[in-house]
């Protein structure tokens, strides 16, 4: 997440104080994510020194500095709303690590390493929804925050999903096209040696 081009958003709208915008970033992604006041500081004095925003007075306590977005920061801004996140190269996920380095070590189970996770993202997935159903009729921004949250958590889900029917099938085809599956693949799906 951007948090300078949230600022700067918030800035387009009118001038700002800086415990505004960071009050006004939390309302506007339905209190999901919190801004720490210091990193709302730290970014307000970025943003001034890239010509992106400017304040009233540099001398006067940053607390109390009035800041808003000049025109090379609407520019950024427009090109930032513009411009799709780059998602060419695989994060690094943590639970898609997990699955691959479980898939070889010998003593442990993929398939219940897959199950542990997979238990604990459907959990998720009802606390997130039991949240929305309580909330979401009176803030449109948690309701789509949430939204995106559970979204992303049933495309993990499928993708452990797939992770596990992939495994199991190549543990099987390895059997039966006339190949030695290794011990921990024979092990992990109940052959015996």
């Amino acid at each position: 997440m951007s948090i300078r081009h949230s600022l700067l958003a918030l800035l387009s709208e009118g001038p700002k104080y800086g415990f505004q915008l960071r009050q006004e970033f939390e309302a506007s992604t339905g209190d999901v994510w919190p801004l720490n006041v210091g990193q709302v500081y730290t970014t307000l004095d970025r943003l001034e020194r890239d010509g992106f925003a400017e304040s009233d007075d540099l001398n006067t306590d940053e607390r109390q500095r009035n800041f808003r977005i000049t025109d090379k920061g609407e520019v950024e801004l427009a090109q930032w709303l513009r411009t799709p996140p780059d998602l060419t190269q695989p994060p690094r996920d943590e639970l898609v690590i997990k699955v691959l380095v479980a898939s070889r070590l010998p003593d442990v189970n993929v398939y219940d390493v897959i199950q542990v996770h997979r238990r604990y993202l459907v959990q998720l997935m009802q606390q997130w929804t039991r949240l929305k159903e309580d909330e979401a009729l009176f803030d449109l921004a948690f309701a789509l925050a949430v939204d995106a949250e559970l979204y992303r958590l049933d495309s993990v889900v499928r993708w452990l999903d797939a992770a596990d029917g992939r495994l199991r099938r190549a543990a099987f085809e390895s059997m039966t096209d006339g190949t030695v599956a290794p011990a921990r693949i024979r092990r992990r799906i109940g052959v015996p040696r």
